[in-house]
């Protein structure tokens, strides 16, 4: 994707009804031994920072569950748009873990530090009217009988920045994604 002049925008949407991404498979991961383990955090940390660095605007179309590693890869987009039904949450605490696919550097940037601390802490999940109120994402739409509401808000989104000059906009996105590290 990131050599192919003809795509100008990427939206990542789920095959499975109800389910964005439900994160990483914690049974397969129990399995792992200690390096293992770290191994397939970095892997997992590098997929979001080079979804994240993609020249294009990325559209994450949460519509459904989006949970520890589902919401990371929804915070590697550079926009969020989700059904008022969603469930997302950085829900590792829960688990006895962290966040550590970027989640932990994103989620402040969205939201504030405050709320990003709280959501982590306490592993809350919130839905898509309570992720709109915080910043999380940029639209929350009320659910259809598809399933796939957040989606079809996404393509209406992507259909908005197809017509902008590709070059401004994959430079737009190049200058704020540097300030933001500045």
């Amino acid at each position: 994707l990131r050599f192919d002049e003809k795509v100008r925008v990427v939206v990542f949407k789920s095959q499975v009804k109800g389910v964005f991404c439900a994160g990483a498979d914690l049974k397969e991961r129990a399995k792992m031994d200690d390096a293992e383990v770290g191994l397939f955090v970095r892997r997992l940390r590098n997929l979001m920072d080079e979804i994240a660095a993609l020249p294009v605007p990325t559209i994450a179309a949460i519509d459904g569950y989006a949970l520890g590693g589902g919401l990371e890869l929804a915070l590697a987009c550079d926009l969020r748009v989700a059904a008022s039904s969603a469930k997302m949450g950085l829900i590792e605490t829960t688990r006895g873990l962290l966040p550590g696919a970027g989640g932990t550097q994103r989620l402040p940037r969205c939201v504030g530090i405050g709320l990003a601390k709280e959501l982590i802490f306490t592993g809350r999940q919130i839905d898509g009217q309570e992720a709109l109120s915080m910043g999380l994402v940029n639209h929350s739409v009320p659910q259809n009988s598809e399933g796939d509401a957040a989606y079809q808000r996404a393509l209406t989104l992507a259909k908005e920045i197809l017509p902008q000059a590709p070059f401004a906009v994959k430079m737009g996105k190049l200058a704020i994604n540097r300030g933001m590290e500045v």
